[in-house]
Formats: structure tokens, C-alpha cells, sequence
């Protein structure tokens, strides 16, 4: 199992394209997207996955009305948890924030093997207990690169993936 992990993508409509692609070429099973997608125009590029979506909202919300009625309505693969999200995938539960403290505090209660979150764009991986806490950075690309993490769940692995305008991607 592949888990892409974005966050912070800010309407970077160009960014979260090939992000997507990305997570679709690397065969990425399960997609979550930690936060501040912001506006409901982003939609359909995340509807792009090949799998499941799994997103919430981060601090800059944009119509939450919209995001939450057109997420497994008019786009059947996207599923929208609010504030927080859990999932369970290969007997592996998995919580995903869009704030970091709060991330670290679900990582540290030992009911999570991984914890997801994003809002400070600083790329982190950390192993609290059994659990694995993880920030894949933004999507944005506002100080660094941007960039997703993708984790292979049976290798064990977290992988740093960065989706600048460099690369060359077909549709």
C-alpha cells in the first residue's frame, strides 16, 4: 500500500496537477491532503487520483460549503472529513490534521500508526513510539520546493517527491 500525503497547496492549481500525476505514476493507492486546499476549483485536479481521496480543511478554509458538497457527490472518489480525518487501510489506522501540535499529540496517544499534518510547509518525519508522524511540507512552494511525501506502508519507506515546473508531464 502507497499513501500519497500533500498538503498546503494554496490554489497552486500548476503544483497540485503534478502532484497528482506523480502519486498516479508512483501507483499510489490512497491519497490525503492535509489542509489549505482552500477553494472548490481545486476539485477536479484532486478528482484526478486514481484512488481514494481522503482531505480537510487547514486555516485558510474557502467555502467549506462547496468543498463539503461536492466531495462524494459530483466528485465520487473525494471524501471529505472537516477538521480531522481517520482512516483504517491494511489494518493500519491513520489520522491526518492540518496542524502540527496537535498531530504530535494524536502521534503520542499510541492509537495511530501514522499521523499526517501539514500548515507550517516544513517537511518532517518522525518516529513517536509505533507511530510514524509525518509532514510532507507543502505544495505551494513558497521557501523551498514543492513537494509530497509518499509512503510505502509495507517497505516502510517515506519518500520526498518534488513536483517543480521542471519536470515534463504529460496528461
Amino acid at each position: 500500500m502507497r499513501i500519497a500525503v500533500l498538503s498546503d497547496s494554496h490554489d497552486h492549481i500548476p503544483n497540485l496537477r503534478r502532484a497528482v500525476i506523480r502519486a498516479n505514476q508512483e501507483r499510489a493507492d490512497l491519497l490525503i491532503h492535509c489542509g489549505d486546499l482552500i477553494s472548490p476549483f481545486m476539485l477536479p485536479y484532486l478528482h484526478a487520483f486514481n484512488g481514494p481521496v481522503h482531505l480537510i480543511y487547514g486555516n485558510n478554509a474557502g467555502d467549506q460549503h462547496l468543498i463539503a458538497a461536492r466531495c462524494g457527490t459530483t466528485f465520487d472518489n473525494l471524501l471529505h472529513h472537516g477538521c480531522h480525518g481517520t482512516v483504517s487501510v491494511d489494518s493500519c489506522r491513520i489520522a491526518f490534521v492540518h496542524y502540527p501540535e496537535l498531530a504530535r499529540e494524536l502521534a503520542l496517544s499510541g492509537n495511530y500508526a501514522l499521523v499526517c499534518c501539514g500548515h507550517d510547509h516544513i517537511y518532517h518525519v518522525e518516529r513517536l513510539g509505533k507511530c510514524l508522524l509525518l509532514n510532507p511540507g507543502d505544495l505551494l512552494g513558497k521557501d523551498v520546493a514543492p513537494a509530497f511525501a509518499l509512503l510505502d506502508l509495507e517497505a516502510g519507506l517515506v519518500r520526498r517527491l518534488e513536483v517543480g515546473a521542471k519536470l515534463l508531464l504529460d496528461d
